[in-house]
């Protein structure tokens, strides 16, 4: 991982986790793509491997995943998906070449060519969206309890109950200053 930037926040899945790569959006924002060298970084970690990324790429790249958010924050809302947004989902999905392949342990997975580009892995991520937002997946999408993140995340806990995007990020954050509000001495008894 390269120095300098904010760790990704990687999940279990992957259309969500990559709007994950802005976080904080009601707060104080945290981009975590803010080069085309870090989203060839990010891809990668999802096995995702691209060669080149350029600056025009990287703003296809902020484009579908501002996309997914919204279409993801409008489906846990349970509003209608905005138009834009699910044009510009469709469109990368169908400009990749990414090809779907079975693991001899029954999984799917996606395959890039060696050539690949940055539009093959956006198609990937694309697609990951698409099968969320038309619910062919057992969960939910749910928005981040924080109020400085509401980040929209697909929920797949047995009980479809969890409240933060990242347990180690915004639920920690939470249950601190739940746990501070509650022990902090109150004016009147301090001495």
């Amino acid at each position: 991982m390269r120095t300098g930037f904010p760790d990704f926040r990687l999940g279990n899945v992957l259309s969500t986790s990559f709007t994950g790569t802005l976080s904080e959006r009601h707060g104080d924002p945290v981009e975590r793509i803010p080069t085309p060298q870090r989203l060839i970084d990010w891809l990668a970690e999802y096995d995702l491997a691209v060669d080149s990324c350029t600056p025009a790429q990287l703003e296809l790249a902020r484009d579908l995943r501002e996309s997914i958010h919204a279409a993801a924050t409008a489906a846990a809302l349970q509003e209608a998906l905005p138009a834009p947004a699910v044009k510009i989902i469709n469109d990368r999905s169908a400009q990749g070449r990414a090809a779907a392949v079975l693991t001899p342990e029954g999984a799917r997975q996606w395959r890039l060519s060696p050539a690949s580009l940055v539009e093959d892995a956006l198609s990937v991520i694309a697609a990951d969206a698409i099968s969320i937002l038309a619910g062919e997946r057992d969960g939910r999408l749910a928005l981040c309890a924080s109020p400085t993140c509401q980040a929209a995340f697909f929920d797949t806990s047995q009980s479809h109950t969890r409240k933060w995007c990242d347990m180690n990020t915004c639920g920690n954050r939470q249950k601190k200053a739940r746990y501070n509000a509650a022990h902090r001495k109150s004016p009147s008894r301090a001495k």
